[in-house]
């Protein structure tokens, strides 16, 4: 397998030199499966700076009212048809999952790690607290599918803090189950099934952005990235989020983990999760995870998706993802 890059140069007449001529270059790169292209440059300062807002103080300013936590889930959230859920709102560990009042598919959930935790840096993020909050996710899927056939689209999501989309500071999960894919579900599902492996092997082989594997889980920094700080997953012989069995969500609960806690010791509070499922069986896809990093929190602060991102579809990364993985070390390593 190729991964497909090229190098592109320009030059100018640089202020901070006196006015000499400098060379300026960059790098576009070819993502192995969908084809997208994305371009990593070099900035002289970080485009996303390292959190230093009081996040917790922050949060305080939106508890009150806050429909997600302790004392006000059970009234002001609502509840699941009896025919999906006969109680209402799916519950594992300390997660709660129930619909989606803006709804994003046919069939939109949320769910919280914990009604009582509005304020979850990405520090504080354990195996445990991810693992439940995906169990929901699954149950969720598992029994949309069997209330709907049609709906066979499934993915979990996220939008942690207002920079990532988030319109609520509480942190949690986000599911859709649809009959219709979006676009980067169909890309992928589209994707020749021994591409996956091809992109895996290749990349396993080179050692230059393979972060390890966990068990049946694959990680990866991404070769072209769409957003700062890509990290990638597969996982062999599960094409939706609804075949995940418990071993697997307990692996996922754990790698998610530990790429959460990294951000956070790179300076990240805010970031999106997409896992990318494909109608279930569908022969030789693995289940896609995407994890990108996103803009922290400031009162005043740049965002990072730019004309590049929202209207060309293209990222412009100043992380690069060889940089990222020996940044990562071994933690994804079993």
């Amino acid at each position: 397998m190729e991964l497909r890059r090229q190098r592109l140069s320009g030059e100018l007449l640089d202020p901070r030199e006196g006015f000499e001529r400098v060379d300026v270059e960059l790098e576009v790169r070819w993502d192995p499966l969908t084809g997208h292209t994305t371009r990593l440059v070099r900035s002289p300062a970080e485009l996303i700076p390292r959190s230093d807002l009081d996040l917790e103080a922050a949060g305080r300013q939106f508890a009150e009212g806050c429909p997600f936590c302790a004392e006000r889930i059970d009234q002001m959230t609502p509840k699941l048809p009896a025919t999906v859920w006969p109680d209402g709102r799916i519950r594992h560990g300390r997660a709660v999952l129930f619909p989606n009042l803006l709804a994003y598919s046919a069939h939109s959930s949320v769910s919280v790690y914990a009604p009582e935790l509005h304020f979850l840096p990405l520090g504080r993020m354990t195996p445990r607290l991810v693992a439940d909050n995906l169990a929901t996710q699954v149950a969720f899927t598992r029994a949309v599918v069997r209330s709907d056939p049609r709906s066979r689209w499934a993915s979990i999501n996220a939008n942690h803090m207002l920079p990532s989309g988030s319109s609520l500071f509480h942190p949690h999960l986000q599911g859709s189950v649809d009959p219709v894919p979006t676009t980067f579900q169909r890309l992928l599902a589209e994707t020749p099934p021994g591409r996956f492996e091809e992109y895996v092997s290749a990349e396993r082989r080179s050692g230059e952005r393979h972060l390890g594997s966990t068990g049946r889980v694959e990680w990866l920094a991404s070769f072209a990235p769409v957003a700062p700080a890509e990290l990638r997953a597969f996982v062999r012989g599960v094409a939706s989020p609804g075949e995940l069995d418990d071993d697997l969500v307990e692996e996922l609960g754990h790698g998610v983990a530990t790429a959460l806690n990294f951000y956070a010791e790179l300076g990240f509070e805010s970031f999106n999760l997409a896992t990318y499922g494909a109608p279930p069986d569908t022969d030789g896809y693995p289940l896609n995870l995407r994890l990108v990093c996103r803009s922290n929190l400031q009162p005043l602060y740049r965002s990072d998706a730019t004309y590049l991102e929202r209207v060309h579809w293209e990222g412009a990364i100043d992380i690069w993802p060889e940089e990222l993985t020996e940044q990562a070390g071994d933690r994804f390593r079993r």
